[in-house]
């Protein structure tokens, strides 16, 4: 699939280039914690990367003072699988470049997306970006055999156990977690699991030609 630049004019309807960050000390520890063998990694929080002034630069820059989380998806990932979105915006930071895989909130139609309405972005290492409530996201895409490591920013507790409710409506349904709601691929581990199967068309895989 096409892979477009953060910077490119079509990516100001997904998210923004976030400038006045140093994320130096955030790359360095994200940095030590080691790749799984496998597949992806994924933790709401860690300490080690809310040690230092970064933490406070996106709390009281990034979310206007809101508490916030920083937490780490890393590890191989090449195909979509599943798309999710929150009720607030996501900041990313990468230690390498990495791809976004994103559509938008308004193209789910009775529950459903087709995939064919993903596009692909690419986002230089260092850099924050912006993912707004309104666009639709999941794991990261590496650019390379080596994988990724990728900082998420989110609202504290984000992300966490999901309540314990009774749905009243059908996007309680897609809710698999805190702040999370998720349409997955009938051929993802996540429709195994029981995830709401919300998207149709092909399971997006950036190395397929």
């Amino acid at each position: 699939m096409l892979i477009q630049s953060v910077y490119d004019s079509s990516f100001r309807e997904y998210g923004k280039v976030l400038e006045g960050f140093d994320n130096t000390c955030l790359i360095r520890r994200m940095s030590e914690i080691p790749m799984p063998e496998s597949g992806t990694a994924y933790r709401p929080s860690i300490d080690s990367l809310e040690q230092d002034d970064t933490f406070n630069s996106y709390r009281d820059h990034g979310f206007g003072g809101m508490p916030i989380q920083i937490g780490m998806c890393w590890g191989h990932n090449t195909r979509l699988n599943c798309l999710e979105y929150h009720r607030d915006s996501e900041i990313n930071i990468g230690e390498g470049d990495f791809i976004l895989l994103l559509a938008r909130q308004g193209q789910i139609v009775e529950g459903m997306l087709d995939t064919s309405l993903v596009k692909g972005f690419r986002v230089p290492a260092g850099v924050a970006v912006e993912v707004y409530a309104t666009t639709l996201h999941y794991a990261p895409c590496q650019t390379g055999d080596e994988g990724f490591r990728v900082a998420v920013i989110l609202p504290r507790g984000t992300n966490t156990e999901k309540p314990d409710l009774t749905a009243c409506c059908e996007e309680d349904r897609w809710m698999t977690a805190r702040n999370k709601w998720l349409l997955a691929h009938e051929y993802s581990s996540e429709a195994r699991s029981g995830a709401h199967i919300g998207l149709t068309g092909k399971n997006i895989d950036i190395e397929e030609k």
